[in-house]
């Protein structure tokens, strides 16, 4: 039988950091689960740090040819997935022990009209160090339904959803939706879940299940304005979506509020540069 959950890593260039990641994987309480991992062509030691797991019968070692960005191997590890839920896991990023639990648990409680559970996150620097606890969701909690999901989402300029490793979701929800949708590269996973969540409810519970590893190689002040540009881009789109769910006005407020997101990004990625040349 296939298990029910499918936690799928598209790794790339993770050397330092896949090793840990796929511990608390496959550390997770909640037992009824495959593992798919596909490399997406690095260059560094990543396929070498992942060869030990795969004598776990739970894990699924693949490749993906070179190309195709983020998208390519995100689409690859997922469709791979046998489970009726999809976890997808970056691989540098970690999960709490009860993560799985938690949330399909959630999602159960539900019911069938579900389609999404996310939960806050931590965020950790380089070395794991948590500089950051709780965040996410701004206020969401509980039941809430998709297309109201997908207006506050809008409205609040950023992703309160979180990264994938905060997300648990229905795989044929994913499928209808065309997979993940990089249309705003840097909005891959709020593009899907607004997607997603035209289809169903929200599930939001306000506790830290996974933790998001930044550092101060992948973040800068460039990235920060490209970002506010592909919010912007992300809240016409919904729009245009979901007009029912999605007013000018809640664009122009998402607008206004990820303008001051990315002024905050560019001090974050300031600080965050001195404190790992501190270390």
């Amino acid at each position: 039988m296939n298990p029910r959950v499918s936690i799928v890593v598209p790794a790339y260039n993770n050397e330092d950091y896949i090793a840990e990641t796929m511990r608390s994987i496959l550390a997770q309480t909640y037992q009824d689960l495959e593992v798919v991992v596909s490399d997406h062509a690095s260059t560094d030691r990543t396929v070498a740090e992942l060869a030990p797991f795969a004598d776990d019968p739970r894990v699924v070692l693949l490749s993906t040819e070179a190309g195709g960005g983020a998208k390519r191997n995100w689409d690859r590890v997922s469709r791979a997935a046998s489970g009726e839920l999809i976890k997808l896991v970056c691989g540098d990023d970690l999960l709490h022990p009860e993560a799985v639990a938690r949330q399909v648990a959630a999602l159960d409680a539900a019911g069938d009209g579900a389609v999404l559970v996310a939960s806050r996150r931590d965020l950790v620097d380089g070395r794991g160090q948590v500089f950051l606890r709780g965040r996410g969701l701004n206020g969401l909690e509980g039941r809430v339904p998709g297309r109201d999901a997908v207006r506050a989402v809008v409205r609040s300029g950023t992703n309160p959803l979180g990264e994938p490793a905060c997300v648990l979701l229905r795989r044929d929800a994913l499928e209808s939706a065309g997979w993940w949708d990089d249309t705003f590269p840097y909005y891959i996973d709020a593009g899907t879940y607004g997607r997603v969540l035209l289809q169903g409810d929200l599930v939001a519970l306000p506790e830290s299940l996974a933790s998001f590893r930044v550092s101060a190689a992948q973040w800068s002040v460039r990235l920060a304005a490209e970002q506010y540009q592909q919010a912007a881009g992300f809240a016409a789109r919904m729009r245009d979506l979901a007009p029912d769910a999605v007013g000018g006005g809640d664009v122009r407020i998402g607008n206004t509020r990820a303008r001051v997101a990315a002024a905050q990004r560019r001090l974050a990625y300031l600080w965050l540069g001195r404190r790992m040349r501190a270390a």
